[in-house]
């Protein structure tokens, strides 16, 4: 199917498959236009990878992460989506009609939808990388259950690590949650929440300053107060990373306007190349949310065909 599309020109393409990429490509293919959609991995994105969703609307007891982003996708297949596993390596938006280079081969189509997201940030530690999978996480939800009746730290204070915290409090023995500074980001519901758990231990005013090893394995990490400036050393099997996101636009080679990473984008999701817009995490926004994410979506899918028609 693969060989077919590289020799149609759709006319939309969508680069990602989290809620901004699905519901673009929802709203595109309903307004029937012939969309692909293009992803190297399973579909939802940071979404797929969230265990419990409370605040997306329609869902009172909150929806599990990964069913919301499969039946987002079911939904975009439903009216012809065309889905493309591959990963955009390139881009050329000024051929005409814009140019998508994979692995695989070449795909072109008359407007593009970029809505690749974003990445966890990393610490910048010296073993982070060679420690990445052997107690070094940046997903909770994925790999929690490795550290059943474990001793772990998770660095951050906005809404992921306190809700990192959470539900590891309920497979850990001891979380420790360390935070550089001394009130926690994350919203008030979560505030409350942690009030009542024992196993979380708060860390304040601190930061990780280095990375212990023992037999290929993280052993613990030394934990900097910045209050006092005493380094203490906490033993432990695992280590969660929840200090923000990085967008994934280095495919772009230069092809878009960046501010500080993101993609610069109108609430509309027009970018600096006409005939290509941004969705979701990708793009210079004041929130990121999968509420703000599906509304880009639409925004963008609208665009595309009022270009299209132009």
């Amino acid at each position: 199917m693969e060989t077919e599309a590289q020799d149609k020109v759709f006319d939309v393409a969508v680069i990602g498959s989290g809620p901004a990429g699905m519901t673009a490509a929802l709203y595109a293919a309903r307004a029937g236009l012939d969309v692909a959609v293009f992803e190297r991995i399973t579909p939802g994105g940071q979404l797929g990878q969230t265990e419990h969703i409370e605040n997306y609307p329609g869902f009172p007891d909150g929806i599990n992460g990964f069913d919301l982003a499969f039946s987002m996708k079911q939904q975009a297949d439903r009216f012809g989506a065309q889905n493309i596993g591959e990963e955009v390596l390139s881009v050329d938006f000024e051929a005409s009609p814009k140019v998508l280079n994979t692995g695989f081969g070449t795909y072109r189509a008359k407007s593009v939808i970029v809505a690749t997201g974003a990445k966890p940030r990393k610490l910048g530690l010296d073993l982070e990388e060679e420690l990445q999978g052997r107690g070094i996480s940046y997903c909770a939800t994925c790999d929690g259950n490795f550290f059943k009746d474990r001793d772990v730290v998770i660095v951050g204070g906005g809404n992921t690590a306190v809700a990192d915290a959470i539900y590891m409090a309920r497979i850990a023995r001891k979380v420790y949650l360390v935070h550089r500074r001394d009130t926690l980001r994350a919203t008030a519901i979560y505030h409350k929440m942690l009030e009542e758990i024992d196993a979380v231990e708060f860390v304040w005013n601190s930061g990780v300053k280095e990375l212990l090893a023992k037999d290929g394995m993280l052993g613990g990490v030394l934990v900097e107060h910045y209050d006092t400036g005493e380094v203490e050393e906490i033993n432990c099997s695992g280590l969660f990373v929840a200090v923000g996101t990085e967008p994934n636009t280095e495919f772009l080679g230069g092809a878009l306007a960046l501010d500080g990473g993101y993609i610069v984008a109108d609430e509309s999701g027009h970018t600096s190349v006409d005939g290509v817009f941004a969705a979701g995490d990708v793009r210079t926004k004041a929130l990121r949310q999968v509420t703000t994410a599906v509304s880009d979506g639409a925004n963008t899918a609208e665009g595309a065909a009022e270009y299209l028609a132009s």
